[in-house]
């Protein structure tokens, strides 16, 4: 037991996790499921819980209940994971991302998110209402509005041959480098972070 645990708690190389990834697409194709993504496991859920009448909801979500067990099974996968199998001593950080991090008043490298961002005192704040609130729901309201998440439009749409997809996921790469070396770094000294 103890080798089968230290051999899944290592990284695994890409040419072993990016083949499973991509091994999702035609299993679920052959089991009959068009779609794969974490989003629209939020659709799902409201479809379950608010009553009939909203056209958006009123669809048979039933039947994708398989999406609602994978996004529990990834949760209960995270919990585990940090709490049972991760080794903070493994966590290794470039000297330039730290000093690119430090100028950013990000400090902490002790964990796998740094206290420095994430932390529920942080959330309380001008700064964590900003990044946290209103940026998680920039990001419920763009995956909707796209649809679908990343993981969803970049491994299934794309396999599928999707045009919107591909459009999505350059749209969503081009974001991602334009947030990152554009705008975050004055609005994180706006704001103090």
């Amino acid at each position: 037991m103890n080798q089968f645990m230290e051999w899944i708690s290592q990284p695994w190389p890409w040419y072993v996790a990016g083949p499973m990834i991509g091994l999702t697409v035609p299993a679920l194709l052959i089991l009959g499921n068009k779609t794969f993504g974490i989003s629209s496991s939020l659709r799902h859920i409201c479809a379950a819980c608010i009553p009939a009448g909203i056209p958006f909801f009123s669809y048979n979500w039933k039947k994708e209940i398989w999406n609602l067990l994978f996004v529990l099974g990834v949760g209960i996968g995270g919990f585990v994971a940090v709490n049972f199998m991760a080794d903070p001593e493994t966590i290794v950080i470039s000297e330039a991302t730290q000093a690119d991090l430090a100028a950013l008043g990000v400090t902490d490298f002790n964990s796998l998110m740094p206290t420095d961002i994430f932390s529920w005192s942080n959330l309380f704040t001008g700064k964590g209402l900003l990044f946290f609130v209103i940026g998680g729901f920039l990001v419920g309201f763009g995956t909707r509005y796209a649809g679908g998440c990343t993981s969803g439009h970049a491994i299934m749409g794309i396999s599928n041959l999707q045009w919107p997809s591909l459009v999505a996921t350059i749209f969503f790469m081009i974001g991602g480098f334009l947030m990152t070396h554009v705008l975050l770094e004055p609005l994180m000294k706006l704001t103090g972070f």
